[in-house]
């Protein structure tokens, strides 16, 4: 029997927004952003290591139970970013967040999940001082990751 490859991580996301100009403006006045590139109705932002493909042609309604998780340095940063930008808070667990054209997104902060990023690519971002708490750190360790 052949073995099966191994999931190793997210290269990228493909976002679909209704104007790219809007989004960048939109998610610039929530993250601090760094474009990595432009294509004909796309634009890239990077995350290290990662990137985030917005493209333009959002046709289906907003999402409910669909989302995607964004890992950030700061979720109460975020939180306040959010508010400051008059983006209503989704209720629930955790922050949680519709962009204008229906996207869910959910945020979470780095030092709390078991998500991690190499030394050189946190290095690379200006984040090389970032610590996991110790609930991410017993995750790693149960999986021998840490």
């Amino acid at each position: 029997m052949a073995t099966r490859p191994r999931l190793l991580g997210v290269n990228h996301l493909a976002l679909e927004v209704g104007d790219v100009e809007e989004a960048l403006s939109f998610y610039g006045r929530i993250f601090e952003i760094e474009l990595r590139g432009r294509a004909a109705g796309m634009a890239f932002i990077d995350m290290g290591d990662q990137f985030i493909a917005l493209s333009e042609g959002r046709t289906q309604p907003p999402d409910v139970h669909r989302h995607f998780g964004l890992v950030v340095d700061d979720k109460e940063a975020t939180r306040a970013a959010l508010e400051a930008a008059g983006v209503e808070i989704l209720s629930g667990r955790g922050l949680n967040f519709r962009d204008p054209w229906g996207n869910n997104v959910q945020v979470v902060d780095y030092r709390d999940i078991q998500f991690t990023k190499a030394p050189g690519v946190l290095r690379g971002m200006g984040l090389e001082g970032i610590e996991k708490r110790p609930g991410a750190l017993d995750e790693l360790r149960e999986k021998g990751l840490e």
